[in-house]
């Protein structure tokens, strides 16, 4: 009888436990898009970095350089 109950607690903690991943995977999503929509970065343009990593290739965003970067120079 003992080893059923632990059984069945095991059970309910998976359940419990991959609930709350996909509640986190979902959450992750909508903050993806939000984000985006919003004007902030563009994750999408960072998974292609995986497809264009020739040294070749364009990068993915031209990063300026600070103004006290400038002031050394």
């Amino acid at each position: 009888m003992e080893m059923e109950s632990i059984r069945e607690l095991q059970a309910y903690g998976y359940a419990f436990a991959s609930f709350v991943f996909a509640m986190i995977l979902y959450g992750y999503i909508y903050h993806l898009y939000t984000s985006k929509k919003k004007g902030g970065k563009d994750y999408e343009k960072y998974s292609k970095m995986a497809l264009n990593d020739s040294i070749e290739d364009s990068p993915v965003e031209k990063i300026e350089p600070s103004n006290e970067d400038k002031e050394e120079r």
